[in-house]
């Protein structure tokens, strides 16, 4: 299994705060990677950096490599839309546009030079398709998003992700806003995903990594203190620090 993104020596500071220190990770292609940690441990602003979402801070410096598919992702030449079509995001709460659910998954497409309607009716059904909600919606596509349930929007906000055909996706804590039929939903989901797709999902729910990923790393005050396969994290941590955290001695 080859590595699809790699991070050596990577620091970020928001202004003269640093937030992240020494960065050095491989993540696995088509595989599931867990960020575990305490909050404001730095998972979330690395997940960001790697689609350069951080970008829209203005006070933000970074250093060290970032290598997606071995190209730097800093690079004057990289042009970041692109990027963040092949690296997509979906976050915390459910998004969606207050627009119909097949404008929301087309929305991407659309943006990216694609007008046919035959092709988007394709994108817009196998994206609906992939994130597992096509049977509830494909009779209401023209009904607005923003009428449907927070398990169901959260799905279509991945469906949106999927419809530019990414190669990874990132995932900030994409259930703490659901409820826990939901939530086993999107993890059963994901687990899918990962035939195509790379993931990598920041989680406060230390369960849900053990049931859904294949690697976890663990972020301790803007330090990636260890990182490995997820039963081996679990079972026979390496750095006491982890142990402490994943046996509740604090976090």
């Amino acid at each position: 299994m080859s590595n699809i993104i790699s991070v050596k020596d990577m620091c970020l500071w928001y202004g003269e705060h640093q937030a992240l220190k020494n960065i050095n990770i491989e993540i696995k292609e088509k595989s599931i990677t867990a960020f575990i940690g305490p909050s404001g441990c730095g998972k979330s602003t690395f997940l960001k950096s790697l689609n350069r979402m951080n970008d829209l801070i203005p006070s933000v410096k970074i250093t060290g490599d970032v290598k997606y598919n071995g190209e730097d992702i800093f690079a004057k030449e990289v042009d970041v839309n692109n990027l963040r079509k092949e690296i997509g995001m979906v976050f915390q709460k459910p998004n969606p546009f207050p627009m119909s659910i097949y404008d929301n998954v087309a929305y991407g497409p659309r943006t990216h030079g694609i007008t046919n309607k035959v092709q988007l009716d394709e994108i817009v059904e196998n994206a609906l398709r992939d994130a597992a909600i096509w049977d509830e919606v494909k009779d209401r596509l023209k009904k607005n998003a923003l009428g449907m349930s927070g398990g169901q929007q959260q799905r279509l906000c991945i469906a949106r992700a999927l419809a530019v055909q990414p190669k990874v996706l990132l995932m900030d804590e994409p259930t703490s806003a659901l409820d826990p039929i939901s939530t086993s939903r999107i993890e059963e989901l994901v687990m899918e995903l990962k035939e195509k797709y790379t993931i990598v999902m920041v989680t406060h729910n230390m369960q849900q990594a053990v049931r859904v990923s294949d690697y976890t790393a663990f972020f301790l005050l803007g330090e990636l203190v260890e990182y490995g396969i997820t039963d081996e994290i679990f079972s026979t941590p390496r750095d006491k620090r982890t142990e402490d955290y994943i046996t509740g001695r604090f976090g």
